[in-house]
C-alpha cells in the first residue's frame, strides 16, 4: 500500500525545518524506526524515521530544501 509520509512535527515552536541529509534512496526497503532523513531546526537536528516497514517508492525532498510541518516528503509502500 502506497503511503505518503508527511513532515512530523520536530518541536513545540517549530513549523518549517530544513533538510540536512537523506539517508532513504528509491528503492530502498525500510525497516519500522530506521531514519529516512535528517532535519535541521535553528537549536538542533533531528532524525525522522521511518514508521513501519516498506520500500521507498519516491523521495520528494531533496537535501537543502525547506519543508514545512504536513508537508509530503516521502512515498512509503507499506509491506
Amino acid at each position: 500500500m502506497l503511503t505518503t509520509l508527511k513532515m512530523p512535527k520536530v518541536g513545540d515552536a517549530v513549523d518549517e525545518v530544513v533538510i540536512s541529509e537523506i539517508k532513504a534512496q528509491h528503492g530502498a526497503t525500510v525497516a519500522k524506526g530506521d531514519v529516512l532523513f535528517v532535519v535541521e531546526t535553528d537549536k538542533a537536528q533531528v532524525e525522522v524515521p521511518a514508521p513501519a516497514n516498506g520500500v521507498i517508492s519516491n523521495v520528494l525532498i531533496k537535501v537543502g530544501d525547506e519543508v514545512k510541518t504536513g508537508a509530503p516528503t516521502v512515498v512509503l509502500d507499506i509491506k
